[in-house]
């Protein structure tokens, strides 16, 4: 049985510990997207450091139909907060490789989180800060997140905790409703994050705990997606050679 305030308050003293041994006196800087990971993360951040010490980045490229709910976010929170386009500079990174270059789908869907982070990068290092993951426990599991994108940062308080977890810890914070039940949108290609990945986070977060899956096809594609995705999980291969 899941104790979302034991994990939550848990996890709140971890934040403080890792502030007090690896920034005393810093910020915490995040990106707020409206869904549920960046506001119960935020909210997490809140509760273990002041909303004095939590800076929320949104960062739309070009409109983004939901910034309403980022914005609902870091009002609710009482968050400095900045809104930074990275329109142009995606743009600008497409519009100048070689012609002769045949740019794919995954470049032009990855290159926007991985712009995200290095926005988030030199906020933070502007702000006195420290960069907070956002990922949870059941899109690690299965690959879904971009590599140098948003699957990294300096600390990450939910990595551990399924979306199941971490929705229960953020009713349990306070935060609106309509954030923490809001339907993940992945934000690159339109898609909700279920219909890209072929089964429901409920299924997931069964099997992860459990083992336990109705759906032998679901099983094949999670345990496959896991296999595949787990070098993102891991310290870059090097070379050490015997000296």
């Amino acid at each position: 049985m899941f104790d979302a305030l034991k994990i939550k308050n848990e996890c709140v003293q971890w934040i403080r510990d890792f502030f007090e041994n690896n920034g005393k006196g810093c910020n915490a800087v995040l990106g707020i997207s409206g869904g549920k990971d960046s506001s119960i993360a935020a909210a997490l951040c809140v509760e273990a450091l002041g909303k004095d010490r939590v800076i929320g980045v949104l960062m739309p490229q070009g409109e983004q139909h939901d910034i309403d709910k980022a914005y609902m976010l870091v009002n609710h929170l009482g968050i400095r907060h900045y809104e930074v386009n990275i329109k142009d500079a995606v743009d600008g990174i497409l519009n100048n490789l070689p012609d002769d270059l045949a740019v794919s789908d995954m470049t032009k869907i990855n290159l926007p989180p991985r712009i995200r982070m290095s926005t988030l990068y030199a906020v933070s290092q502007s702000c006195n800060g420290r960069v907070c993951n956002t990922c949870n426990l059941s899109e690690d599991w299965v690959g879904y997140s971009t590599r140098y994108g948003d699957s990294v940062g300096d600390f990450s308080p939910m990595s551990f905790l399924t979306v199941t977890e971490v929705k229960a810890i953020g009713h349990l914070l306070g935060l609106p409703n309509e954030l923490v039940e809001k339907t993940p949108i992945d934000g690159l290609c339109g898609k909700t994050d279920e219909e890209n990945l072929g089964f429901t986070y409920a299924e997931l977060d069964v099997y992860i705990r459990t083992g336990e899956i109705a759906d032998p096809d679901k099983k094949a594609l999670i345990d496959r997606k896991h296999e595949s995705n787990l070098f993102k999980l891991q310290f870059m291969p090097c070379f050490k050679p015997e000296i």
